[in-house]
């Protein structure tokens, strides 16, 4: 382990479109030393996203899970959905430096990542560097207590 290394409770939903990564990160994710609870889906067949993504978003928002990753084809049907429910900061992630910022400006509690537009590599480390990012606090602090207050 890491020195400094703490490990969560993570929840994780894909659709069918992101089903692939979501088996590959929670290999990943568990390797690390991390809880992961799957809320679906379980296969490549054609699935709603919004179900599978609301149900893992509710556990952040609830304390059950510390964070959440969804995913899909783009990942953004999956972000809209998570962000529906409330206390939930869900970012749209596609480089290290846009998963590094929400979580330094946005105390992002779930990102959203599309299979189809990113590699494995890369989704991998984008996770890995949301998870050990902290929030910056200071002048973003009101605005997250904007974004929470709708």
């Amino acid at each position: 382990m890491r020195l400094g290394f703490k490990p969560m409770k993570i929840a994780i939903a894909s659709d069918h479109a992101g089903y692939t990564y979501k088996e590959e990160l929670k290999r990943h994710l568990t390797g690390a030393g991390h809880d992961v609870v799957d809320f679906g889906t379980d296969s490549t067949e054609s699935v709603d996203y919004p179900v599978f993504c609301r149900a893992a978003a509710e556990a952040v928002a609830k304390g059950d899970c510390e964070r959440g990753i969804v995913l899909g084809g783009s990942g953004n049907g999956e972000a809209m959905a998570a962000n529906r429910v409330r206390k939930v900061r869900c970012a749209l992630v596609w480089s290290v430096e846009t998963a590094r910022l929400s979580r330094e400006h946005n105390d992002a509690n779930m990102i959203s990542l599309g299979e189809r537009l990113v590699s494995l590599d890369l989704a991998r480390e984008m996770v890995d560097t949301w998870l050990e990012t902290p929030f910056e606090g200071g002048r973003h602090v009101r605005r997250i207590m904007m974004l929470d207050e709708h």
